[in-house]
């Protein structure tokens, strides 16, 4: 089973601007502090595109996490996805929208994932994960939004 969300973030930055820090490495980095996310391989800092990887070590529910994920989708300034390649996931998928408004943009995360462990990891999934990465997500956004 695949669980899905939606994060939408406001922002007073043109769409361009959010476009590239949502691919900004080191911004990234910083809106995740609170888990001690960091790039450990690949692309390690700057900005990350096409066919390009990063490999994030983090600490979540207690428990140090590597996963690695690749830019396999780039539309600037419009939209980009990131896939795992390796990590806790069955799979995981993160697709970035960005779009102008009168007043901003507005930048839309679609994230696509299931756990693994089978019965255990989609009740994982209902339980807690989802709402758990749904956050994550959201604070990133905001965090986005106000650099």
């Amino acid at each position: 089973m695949v669980s899905s969300f939606e994060c939408v973030t406001r922002s007073s930055k043109p769409a361009a601007v959010m476009f590239d820090l949502a691919r900004n490495i080191d911004a990234h980095t910083e809106s995740q502090a609170a888990s001690a996310e960091r790039a450990v391989a690949g692309v390690t800092g700057g900005l990350i595109g096409l066919g390009q990887e990063v490999t994030w070590s983090a600490r979540h529910f207690g428990v140090n996490f590597t996963l690695t994920s690749t830019v396999t989708e780039f539309e600037a300034p419009l939209r980009f996805v990131d896939e795992q390649t390796r990590g806790p996931f069955t799979s995981f998928h993160h697709e970035h929208r960005f779009e102008d408004t009168t007043n901003g943009s507005v930048m839309i995360d679609r994230i696509r994932f299931a756990a693994p462990f089978g019965a255990v990891g989609r009740l994982t999934e209902k339980l807690v994960l989802r709402r758990y990465l749904q956050k994550l997500i959201e604070d990133r956004g905001v965090f986005l939004a106000a650099q």
